[in-house]
């Protein structure tokens, strides 16, 4: 049997090396652009005017900090929405639509720092609230590394003092007591 030699199809080195350049500048950029696409990306409500102006005022009212998590900018850009954390985020949506589970005369509220929310358990085992009796819904979403197999609500705290301040109550039971001389 005779031994063939193949010719070797390798390009030169010069060229070599620069398509090793390329590809590892198209990988960082690449990765580059996979950290951009990590912002949180809630759906933007769509509320009108005095509901939209009490979601922009509660959007200047809301911590840089909810449940020891930093604030996230959102992608879109919105006064409507904001996020807290690294993923999943802790999503915040101002002006949504009233939620069907207020159809069901057996929702409960529950009361958090002076702001009452409709919790809603999810399939992903994150829990969405909302506050019932504002004059426009403020929607959570807490995740389920956040609200663990408990049901953990508390980072709502953090919230409360902005909803309060910015978005005021329906409930005549949420009225702040008065004054005593």
């Amino acid at each position: 049997m005779f031994a063939r030699t193949v010719p070797s199809v390798r390009p030169p080195r010069p060229r070599r090396r620069a398509a090793l350049s390329f590809t590892a500048v198209l990988l960082g950029a690449a990765v580059g652009c996979s950290a951009a696409d990590d912002a949180p990306r809630p759906e933007v409500p769509a509320p009108t005017g005095r509901q939209a102006a009490l979601c922009r005022a509660l959007h200047k009212e809301l911590p840089d900090e909810v449940g020891g998590l930093k604030r996230r900018a959102t992608d879109p850009v919105s006064d409507f929405t904001a996020a807290w954390g690294e993923g999943p985020w802790i999503e915040l949506r101002c002006g949504v639509p009233r939620p069907k589970i207020f159809n069901d005369v057996r929702t409960q509220a529950v009361d958090i720092d002076g702001v009452k929310w409709s919790p809603e358990r999810l399939p992903d085992g994150s829990i969405r609230c909302t506050t019932p009796l504002r004059p426009v819904y403020v929607e959570v979403t807490l995740p389920k590394k956040v609200v663990g197999d408990g049901g953990d609500m508390s980072a709502l705290v953090d919230l409360a003092a902005a909803v309060r301040k910015a978005v005021p109550s329906d409930d005549p039971d949420d009225s702040p007591a008065p004054k005593t001389p």
